[in-house]
């Protein structure tokens, strides 16, 4: 009896035209490390009485489809990541390269059906309706260089049979830390030791009464983008806009040798004023947990920008 193992999952992914119906063609096979994805439905237990000491049987309860999926930071697969976070780009070019404009304060997102395949039981599992919550990534000097994508889904098709077909298959190139740098209002950025970003869809999710136990929708209501940035203190620069509550604009870029490329803007940074400590010989260091917020001159709180080979996502 062949037993699942992760090394030969399998994930394929696909927007649909109409939300919690998994369009028939179109998939991408995407890398991904890990993932959480699924569906539960947990049991409650009877609290009838009159029947003894031994409890009558349980009830199901609702179905609950979420999880988080762990991807790459590349040049390609990430942009369906970003279509799913801020809705489809603006798309230039004429010929490759092409350059993908995401922009932040879509009122509606795009919903995606996205298969898992362990095909040793054999088990596929369709998830339909998925709509992303939040995406997170972390910049530092070394390691892996991976976001995580939490997902809020419809329900889950289980079968012995792929319903993916043949997915489009990817050049996978991969971004790495050493690949990124950090700048503040067009300025490299420095003495940073690690940085995080965090855009929240922070979906309502739509749980009506239903046959099926699943949920009619999963609707944004207002985006956050947050972020920490630790850094050795070596100047007052920071400092100085978290007292005097202004904002700055700060860039985190990532350019590969062969020139794909992605930059995510934030336009408008907030800073807390941060406690400073010397907790010991070692360098100070100063941690700064901020928020982002809606540019009036430019409209929207952030930008993607996606340079690489595909000419439409």
């Amino acid at each position: 009896m062949a037993r699942a193992q992760g090394a030969r999952a399998l994930m394929a992914l696909a927007f649909e035209t109409t939300y919690g119906t998994p369009p028939a063609s179109g998939f991408t096979r995407m890398p991904f490390a890990s993932t959480s994805l699924g569906a539960e439905q947990p049991l409650l237990n009877s609290e009838l009485l009159g029947y003894g000491r031994d409890p009558l049987a349980p009830i199901k309860d609702a179905v609950t489809a979420d999880g988080d999926i762990v991807v790459p930071l590349d040049a390609e697969a990430f942009g369906f990541w970003l279509k799913a976070a801020f809705g489809a780009p603006t798309t230039t070019g004429v010929e490759a390269p092409y350059s993908h404009e995401f922009q932040s304060g879509s009122w509606t997102l795009p919903s995606m059906a996205i298969e898992t395949g362990m095909p040793e039981v054999p088990r596929y599992a369709m998830y339909s309706g998925c709509v992303l919550d939040q995406i997170t990534w972390q910049m530092q000097r070394s390691g892996l260089l991976t976001a995580t994508a939490r997902l809020v889904a419809q329900g889950e098709t289980v079968g012995t049979t792929t319903s993916a077909g043949t997915p489009a298959a990817l050049e996978l190139k991969r971004f790495g830390h050493f690949n990124g740098a950090i700048s503040r209002n067009g300025t490299a950025l420095g003495n940073v030791v690690s940085a995080e970003i965090t855009y929240a869809n922070n979906l309502d999710r739509i749980e009506t009464i239903r046959s099926d136990g699943r949920i009619d929708g999963a609707d944004p209501s207002i985006a956050a983008l947050t972020g920490r940035i630790e850094v050795r203190f070596a100047d007052q620069t920071l400092v100085t806009q978290a007292i005097n509550g202004e904002a700055c604009e700060m860039e985190f870029a990532y350019v590969l040798p062969s020139g794909e490329s992605f930059t995510f803007t934030v336009h408008a940074v907030y800073l807390p004023r941060p406690r400073i400590e010397i907790s010991g010989p070692q360098g100070v260091q100063a941690t700064f947990d901020w928020q982002a917020a809606r540019d009036s001159v430019v409209g929207r709180m952030c930008t993607a920008t996606l340079i690489n080979d595909i000419e439409v996502y």
